[in-house]
Order: C-alpha cells, then structure tokens, then sequence
C-alpha cells in the first residue's frame, strides 16, 4: 500500500492545495479541449461551489460559466484511485488525469493513474458508490 492512502483529508472537496484556486489552479476546461493539463492564470477566475477556478484563456472562462458542472472533477477533485478502493479523499496532481465518457478523473501520481486506467471501468463503478456514502457523510 502507498503512504498516500493513509494520509489524513487535505482540505475540502475541490482539493485546493492550501487556500489556491481549485485542483491547484489549473484549468478544468483544457482537459477537455485541449487534452492536456494546463495551468490557468489568476487574470481569469470564477468563483463556483465555494472556490475559485482559474483558466487559460478567456474562451475557456466562458465555457465553464455557461456549464461549470461539465467540467468539475468527479469524486471532489480527489484521486480517483483512492476513492475506488479505499473510500478516501486524497491529493492529486493535476497533471495525472483521465477523461473519459466526458468525465474529468484526477489522481495521486503517475504510477496510480496507470493503475487506475488499467481497469478504469471497474474503478469508476467502485468509485461511484464510495464517492455516494463518503460525500454524504
């Protein structure tokens, strides 16, 4: 087991790495767009369930306010990963994601996303459940 899953919550849901913009300050939109994680700029924020999101560009600003929840990561913006199998919320780095079925997941490091994506179907389903009794406590 890595030390991660024992490390104790880090902060509230949409993992902000100490009082940052969400998911470390990189945009939620250029996953989807731009296949790739990119680190979005303070000159274009917007302040959505309780934290504030930051983008790249203007364009990308526009599309999360016109459908913030298409974008937002699953699970809180924890690691999928953990949520899967230990029904924890965990950081992530924001440079370790997957999207897939139109669906943001981000993870821990670059050998738990392997795992994750390895058998990414069964790993959602578990995920899912968790993520429905841990979000509700």
């Amino acid at each position: 087991m890595l030390f991660c899953f024992s490390s104790p919550l880090l902060a509230d849901d949409f993992y902000t790495g100490r009082g940052s913009a969400a998911i470390k300050g990189y945009d939620v939109v250029a996953y989807f767009k731009q296949g790739e994680a990119v680190k979005g700029s303070s000159e274009f924020t917007h302040d959505y369930k309780g934290v504030t999101w930051q983008f790249a560009s203007a364009a990308n600003l526009d599309d999360f306010k016109a459908a913030p929840d298409r974008y937002i990561p699953q699970y809180g913006g924890y690691c999928a990963y953990a949520m899967s199998l230990y029904s924890k919320k965990v950081k992530i780095d924001p440079k370790q994601f997957t999207v897939k079925d139109d669906k943001l997941y981000l993870n821990y490091n670059t050998g738990i996303s392997k795992k994750f994506n390895a058998d990414i179907d069964n790993h959602i389903t578990q995920a899912d459940a968790n993520w429905a009794k841990v979000a509700a406590e």
